[in-house]
């Protein structure tokens, strides 16, 4: 039996950042270090937040990082969009305590992505190991990897951990040359629609695209304000601190693709975004003036304006929404690995998921009939 020997970090800002992004990356700006420590730097996560990062970390022979599970212990089930409620709730009756849990995850971000960052082919299985002794050795109740890349699925389903999917709503670039390109592609009825959208939603405004040195602190104090509304009205309080946004434009500025509407020079409401190596990401939105349509204009539209511009595969316009669907933006199954060492809470668990796939593969199969793509 080969013995696994891994160590916990005091979070990310603990490990050197050309260390960590050698295992992470730089496709996934949600994964990198800059964004990570941001979140610590800005108190975002850490205390007081029911975040507190614990990187678990097994290194090469030299001592370097070779493998990395960006985990969190969690006090709570808010900021991570796979929803587990329910079992807290069992847990908790049956009388265990359900909190803290481990959670894999880049906090507040539903983007699949890797959750277990390997270096040079690093073990899979031996990281998995080592967060299951984690939880073991600290009678932890559970440990959750969410939004994971469907191509590290195995490696979890081949540890025993449980899977669960979901449903995003995704645009796919097909080759496009241009907005136009992709309104061909939709029925009739449906490119009227959205022409006739976008015509009422940018009456009298003027929308700029900024990203990099482009943007100042003004830019992010209006943004700041629009995020506060919509983060009290959805989660009670934002999840992110004002430093935060002036954080991650200091240290990936070029990943940041940040889109306002403005009135007269005034801002009035705008889009964040974060550039990947192959999809733009939707992140929050917000606005201090109620207009029609503008919501799916800034979110929606000029996201896959400035995905054909960038020539990215997709856009992911962040959970939920149906009403992305009449956008162009198409159903997409999102995973979720599950780590339950309770052989009898283990067992109800694997009971939910294989009655909820099913019902979820039902709901997708509806709504990919649903989509505005003319039929062949």
């Amino acid at each position: 039996m080969t013995t696994i020997t891994a160590r916990i970090a005091e979070g990310v800002r603990a490990v050197p950042a050309d260390q960590w992004d050698a295992c992470a990356g730089t496709g996934n700006p949600f994964l990198r270090h800059a964004f990570l420590s941001a979140l610590e730097e800005s108190g975002s996560v850490g205390p007081g937040s029911g975040w507190q990062p614990l990187p678990i970390i097994v290194d090469d022979a030299d001592g370097v990082p070779a493998a990395i599970a960006p985990a969190y212990a969690k006090g709570h089930s808010q900021g991570e969009y796979v929803f587990d409620h329910s079992w807290a709730d069992a847990w908790e009756r049956a009388g265990g305590d359900y909190y803290p849990k481990l959670q894999i995850a880049a906090p507040f971000t539903p983007v699949p992505g890797p959750r277990l960052l390997l270096r040079d082919g690093a073990d899979a299985a031996a990281l998995i190991g080592a967060v299951e002794a984690v939880v073991r050795q600290n009678g932890l109740s559970s440990a959750h990897a969410t939004f994971v890349e469907e191509a590290q699925l195995p490696a979890f389903e081949a540890a025993g951990w449980l899977t669960r999917a979901g449903t995003q709503f995704h645009w796919a670039n097909r080759g496009y040359e241009s907005f136009e390109d992709f309104l061909n592609d939709l029925a009739s009825r449906k490119r009227k629609a959205i022409r006739k959208e976008r015509a009422a939603a940018l009456d009298g405004l003027t929308v700029r695209h900024l990203t990099g040195r482009e943007l100042t602190e003004a830019h992010w104090d209006a943004f700041w304000t629009f995020y506060q509304d919509t983060g009290s009205r959805k989660w009670g309080r934002p999840y992110l601190t004002r430093p935060f946004f002036s954080l991650l434009s200091e240290t990936m500025p070029d990943a940041v693709l940040l889109i306002l509407a403005e009135r007269g020079g005034r801002p009035i409401a705008g889009a964040l975004n974060l550039i990947g190596g192959d999809a733009l990401y939707g992140r929050y939105w917000g606005a201090v003036e109620e207009v029609p349509f503008l919501h799916f204009e800034l979110c929606y539209y000029q996201a896959i304006d400035a995905a054909i511009a960038r020539r990215l595969q997709r856009v992911e316009a962040g959970a939920q929404g149906e009403h992305k669907l009449a956008r162009g933006y198409v159903p997409v199954t999102t995973w979720s690995a599950h780590f339950l060492p309770d052989p009898g809470f283990r067992r109800a668990v694997a009971d939910f998921l294989d009655r909820e796939r099913a019902a979820v593969g039902q709901e997708q199969e509806f709504l990919s009939e649903l989509t505005p793509f003319r039929r062949a």
